[in-house]
């Protein structure tokens, strides 16, 4: 038996430029953008504060934490992946450092950009 539940959809920023870009120039996101692969993020001209979860090759949550607006992080050398979201989304998912997040294929959706992340 499985304690798996789905988190929330999620865009998955592969591309060095996809993932330059991040959330930059947008008002909000819906669920949460991956950025893969990523070891540390800034917030310098995003328009919101986000919750900002740093994943091992594993999947496993390292290290998760609030960022204001216009603000650099230090890198997590154990990170291979970047989950943002906005700010309260992790309490309100209940996602914990220890979790373990799997981002995998939506089989309902033909575009390649949108997943969805379980824990």
């Amino acid at each position: 038996m499985s304690d798996t539940r789905v988190l929330a959809s999620a865009e998955v920023a592969e591309r060095p430029r996809d993932r330059r870009a991040g959330l930059l120039h947008r008002d909000s996101i819906e669920g949460a953008l991956v950025l893969r692969p990523c070891r540390w993020v800034h917030t310098l001209g995003m328009r919101f504060p986000i919750d900002v979860a740093y994943l091992d090759r594993d999947g496993v949550v390292v290290k998760t934490i609030h960022m204001s607006r216009h603000r650099v992080g230090i890198p997590v050398w154990r990170a291979s992946l970047v989950i943002e979201a906005e700010a309260g989304a992790f309490a309100r998912w209940g996602l914990r450092v220890g979790d373990v997040v799997e981002v995998r294929d939506d089989d309902q959706r033909d575009d390649d950009r949108h997943r969805e992340a379980t824990g």
